[in-house]
């Protein structure tokens, strides 16, 4: 399994099924990024907000991001996906699937059932706590981690620290977008840290 570095083909938009070339090519990273839509004054006046909805709704974008996601970490070297709430599941579920791998998540204080283990971190007013069920990850098992976005990494690193401390041994962080002039990697350490697009 180590060495089936290979994804699944996109499947084709119903625009590109009279097109068998357009139908079997997936979209360039330049593709994508156009399908990323600028919200300004979201949520706060003066913050222009990076929406990844238009490329979540495009089947063939949002199918080609996965893809991307899978063959740069490879089948058969991931045995966990956590995904990061709210949008780490969207993102995280489908690359589990392709790796078949289990998917765990990682939410909010008080939004997980069972028997947890918490991590807080510093934002720029205060701080949040996240929390993984102490069952999510066996020990030893190797862990994607996935989100939406990187941006200071806070988020990143305190999953990372939840999975270190049930066991799991972290291999990478996977994302869509990755705000580069906020310096996120530099908490990650020696991270396989992998992002789609770059701003």
């Amino acid at each position: 399994r180590g060495a089936d570095r290979g994804s699944r083909r996109p499947r084709p938009t119903r625009a590109s099924q009279d097109d068998p070339e357009a139908a079997s090519a997936p979209m360039n990273v330049e593709q994508l990024r156009a399908r990323i839509r600028d919200v300004p004054d979201f949520p706060e006046p003066g913050i222009v907000f990076k929406d990844i909805t238009p490329l979540l709704a495009d089947p063939l974008a949002f199918s080609t991001a996965i893809d991307l996601i899978v063959l740069h970490f490879g089948r058969g070297n991931v045995d966990k996906v956590v995904g990061i709430e709210a949008r780490g599941f969207i993102v995280g579920s489908p690359v589990a699937y392709h790796f078949d791998a289990g998917f765990v998540p990682v939410r909010k204080a008080g939004k997980l059932p069972s028997s947890t283990t918490s991590e807080s971190y510093e934002l720029e007013y205060g701080k949040a706590t996240l929390e993984i069920h102490t069952d999510g990850v066996t020990p030893g098992e190797r862990v994607l981690i996935v989100d939406d976005v990187l941006a200071t990494g806070g988020t990143a690193r305190a999953a990372a620290n939840l999975v270190e401390r049930v066991g799991g041994k972290v291999i990478g962080l996977a994302c869509i977008l990755e705000l580069g002039f906020l310096n996120g990697r530099d908490r990650l350490g020696d991270l396989d840290v992998f992002s789609l697009i770059a701003y």
